[in-house]
């Protein structure tokens, strides 16, 4: 089997943060780029007391996914739930339609209750403009908040709904551990540019929500 060899001297790989090396249209040629899957930083808000978190901007069509990393939300009120809107008019208004489901796995610190891992009917929404609860019960002690991810499906589509999955992590204020899957579609077809992260009472008193896009 014949080895092929790379001209060296067609090499155009000078270092790029966030890049990775890959083929070019020339004959041998490599380049550094970006390539499918990655993830670029689009936006970061940092909250301080902050009613919301939301990003307005840079939610469009130049990616067909988005993805929402939340780290370390701790909330100014206790036992609250942890939960997001999206809109279709740039964040004027955030009532969009929506169908979930919602099912989680629990486990306390004391080794002796919530060891459960069910499916949450009361939890999970029928074309309904509410908010969709990420995390219920969230703690607000020194130690406790509360962290996961968010992917939102080709948002701006004018054909399809728009699909989300989610999963997360918290220190509930009952001292419990809760890990939470979710999942469901925004039923519209217009495009949906806007997206608002709040606890269901009081401020987040501190935290991070990056958005990322995925080429």
């Amino acid at each position: 089997m014949a080895l092929s060899k790379v001209n060296f001297n067609s090499m155009n790989v000078t270092p790029s943060a966030s890049k990775a090396i890959k083929f070019n249209s020339s004959n041998n040629g490599l380049e550094t780029g970006d390539i499918g899957g990655n993830l670029v930083l689009l936006a970061t808000q940092t909250a301080s007391s902050s009613a919301t978190l939301s990003f307005t901007s840079g939610i469009d069509s130049t990616y067909k996914e988005y993805i929402f990393k939340f780290i370390n939300c701790h909330p100014a009120n206790n036992d609250v739930n942890f939960q997001f809107n999206l809109s279709i008019d740039g964040g004027s208004n955030y009532n969009v339609t929506k169908t979930t489901t919602r099912f989680t796995a629990l486990h306390s610190e004391s080794d002796d209750n919530h060891q459960t891992l069910a499916y949450e009917a009361n939890r999970d929404m029928a074309q309904s403009t509410v908010d969709k609860i990420l995390l219920n019960g969230v703690g607000n002690g020194s130690d406790e908040s509360c962290s996961g991810v968010l992917h939102l499906f080709n948002p701006s589509s004018t054909t399809f709904v728009k699909h989300f999955i989610a999963r997360a992590v918290e220190n509930r204020s009952d001292d419990t551990a809760e890990d939470a899957y979710g999942a469901g579609y925004a039923n519209t077809t217009s495009a949906v540019n806007a997206i608002v992260f709040k606890f269901g009472s009081g401020n987040i008193d501190s935290g991070t929500i990056k958005m990322y896009g995925v080429l």
